[in-house]
């Protein structure tokens, strides 16, 4: 920790990279931890692959949001004391730029304003035949998610011409947007000081752009090992939350 803390102050431009590890201590599970979405027992018999991709949702919608909806949203999650930590050091100019994985918006919700969000976020939505937006709480609305017979079900739709309303999300099969991958890497690239946080760093191509880091220092805190460990200058085994929250 005396050492994290005198990389940190010495620095003025740290950017954080992170994965569902960050979130886990706000009550939302990750996807590969023993009791994350891939081991957990499932009612779909299928894995989440295959759920949350592009093609489970133009052919099978109703299935599609009844997963996303039941798994991948955690409406009443609270940034914990990782997502405070990093807004602060924000604050303090000190981290010039959040990159996650995630796609539950706790960032944003802590106060970070630069964060490049990779897969997206549940808080944003839209239709898919007019372009409107809509925010999470429409999608989870019952009164939105009744066809044109009457029937209520789990397809949200839009209000304005009755097409269907998705997330603004990256499914599995999409691409990921690269406006934002391009903002991102070069935050990376830019940085002096790079935190790696909650994640395993095998979700691929998002892994892939620790490499553009050229700084002076790698931060991993993860309590698992990653295959990066040897990149790193300094690894903590410890939950980020519990380590980041001597910055608050």
């Amino acid at each position: 920790m005396k050492t994290l803390r005198e990389i940190v102050e010495g620095s003025g431009n740290i950017v954080f990279f992170g994965g569902a590890g960050v979130s886990t201590e706000s009550g939302i599970p990750d996807f590969r931890s023993e009791a994350g979405l891939y081991n957990a027992q499932s009612k779909y018999g299928r894995p989440p692959e295959s759920l949350i991709s592009h093609s489970t949702f133009l052919a099978e919608p109703e299935l599609f949001f009844d997963y996303y909806k039941h798994n991948l949203i955690f409406p009443d999650a609270k940034p914990n004391a990782a997502h405070r930590a990093l807004a602060k050091l924000e604050a303090e100019g000190k981290l010039t730029a959040v990159v996650t994985q995630n796609i539950d918006d706790l960032h944003r919700k802590a106060g970070s304003d630069r964060v490049y969000e990779l897969h997206g976020s549940v808080n944003r939505n839209y239709c898919m035949d007019c372009g409107a937006t809509f925010d999470l709480a429409y999608i989870l609305d019952e009164a939105h998610c009744k066809d044109k017979n009457g029937h209520t079900g789990n397809i949200p739709y839009c209000d304005r011409c009755g097409g269907t309303v998705r997330p603004d999300v990256v499914l599995y099969e999409e691409p990921l947007d690269q406006d934002v991958v391009l903002h991102a890497v070069k935050a990376i690239s830019d940085a002096d000081v790079l935190i790696v946080g909650g994640t395993s760093l095998v979700v691929y191509p998002a892994a892939e752009y620790l490499r553009y880091f050229r700084g002076k220092h790698m931060v991993l805190i993860n309590k698992t090992k990653t295959g990066v460990d040897g990149r790193a200058d300094l690894v903590i085994r410890e939950p980020i939350g519990e380590v980041l929250s001597a910055f608050l």
